[in-house]
């Protein structure tokens, strides 16, 4: 992706927030310079890529098939110092974009419309080997349970949510018409390097173009504290 992209995307993303009047954490508005300042009593959220995710997939198809995230919260098994067992996040879709359909093999996660345009979340259960099952899949939404068809496409409107469990292919899509949509994720801890089983084989972080100068530094671009 090309960095101008990155940076437009970020701001998207700012202005919808705003809209919708969810305040952030002070590092999400840290520019460049300031990580060059912050010491290692900013570990955690080095560690813990806390902070901007702008991602095309690896595909070059961003409009298409992309995802713009901002991590505010997560812990790190693997590295006892941070005990937080949980993870909270805020997601955008532009009208017309999807991401792709994945499983978690340890988290389970509530995602949450926070404001804007509905969003479809097509359902599967998985296999341990990768496969989608052709099998009635148990949907939580907001205190409701259900069993729904493989394949169901389940709308969440504004205020409305549902649980992702382990093992349950779901992907997003988002209505051409309508404007953007600011997602909440609620979960255990999220590990993108080893807890993502994508039903084909797309890629994670974005390789960059530099074509203009970072407005903010992604959670993957953090240098370690001087």
């Amino acid at each position: 992706m090309r960095r101008s992209k990155i940076n437009r995307v970020i701001r998207d993303m700012e202005s919808l927030i705003r809209e919708y009047r969810f305040a952030l954490p002070p590092f999400a508005a840290w520019t460049p310079e300031d990580w060059a300042k912050a010491g290692g009593e900013y570990d955690e959220i080095r560690d813990n890529k806390l902070g901007w995710d702008i991602t095309d997939y690896g595909l070059g198809r961003f409009d298409e098939v992309g995802f713009a995230l901002l991590t505010l919260r997560n812990g790190n098994p693997g590295m006892p110092q941070y005990t937080k067992t949980y993870a909270e996040k805020l997601m955008m879709l532009y009208p017309g974009q999807s991401a792709p359909m994945h499983y978690h093999w340890h988290k389970m996660e509530d995602i949450i419309n926070r404001g804007g345009n509905d969003c479809y979340i097509t359902v599967y259960n998985g296999a341990e080997d990768g496969s989608m099952l052709d099998t009635g899949v148990t949907v939580n939404t907001d205190g409701r349970e259900s069993v729904v068809p493989a394949g169901t496409r389940v709308r969440l409107q504004p205020g409305e949510s549902i649980t992702v469990y382990p093992y349950m292919y779901h992907d997003f899509s988002v209505p051409e018409q309508g404007g953007p949509v600011l997602l909440g994720e609620v979960s255990m801890c999220n590990d993108d390097d080893r807890d993502n089983r994508f039903y084909e084989p797309v890629g994670r972080f974005p390789a960059i173009e530099e074509d203009e100068a970072a407005y903010r530094l992604l959670c993957t671009e953090y240098s370690p504290a001087n």
